[in-house]
């Protein structure tokens, strides 16, 4: 499988995950399967890169999730041992963020073809989307230190208009954001 087809599997993966379907993902967006086997995140106070302490369901307030759309309240969830919260706004669209404490984005494995350089505050960034497949899913990948990384994944309902999952992505980081060490 291309590293490009990887990616769109792995944002598609994480849309079903968003839009409420009970699936167990092997890995966060732009993993590869073999990190999918790490063990669950260590607790908050052996975390070295400043995540341990936050709840990724507590970065969007009442007033972040009305700017970002969302009318719901997160759902904590594990992902490959990461800790997540999954926002599903039903008939719409689903947002996860996810806290990577142990990959940095030189470490994740996202397409170049499907992924942009970008900063968000003071992070560096990835958006991450497949054009192509223009399936609806878009993620921001947030630089945290070197060795860790927020995602932000957005799905829209029925897997079309790719521009518009983008754009609610980078709305999301751009609230999450300066809550970040």
């Amino acid at each position: 499988m291309s590293k490009g087809r990887a990616i769109a599997c792995g944002l598609l993966f994480f849309s079903l995950a968003a839009c409420g379907q009970q699936t167990t993902p092997t890995a966060a967006v732009g993993h590869t399967s073999a990190q999918a086997s790490a063990p669950a995140v260590p607790p908050p106070s052996a975390s070295p890169t400043g995540l341990g302490a936050l709840d990724p369901c507590a970065l969007l307030g009442p007033q972040d999730r009305s700017a970002a759309g969302v009318n719901v309240l997160g759902k904590p969830k594990d992902i490959a041992g990461a800790r997540a919260c999954d926002w599903t706004v039903p008939g719409t669209f689903g947002v996860t963020v996810t806290f990577d404490e142990k990959h940095g984005l030189a470490d994740l494995d996202v397409a170049k073809k499907n992924a942009t350089k970008t900063t968000v505050g003071r992070h560096p960034a990835l958006k991450v989307a497949d054009k192509k497949a223009a399936d609806g899913t878009c993620a921001v990948l947030l630089g945290v230190g070197d060795g860790a990384s927020v995602q932000i994944d957005v799905s829209n309902t029925g897997f079309s208009d790719t521009p518009l999952a983008c754009r609610r992505a980078g709305t999301v980081a751009g609230l999450v954001e300066p809550k970040l060490p």
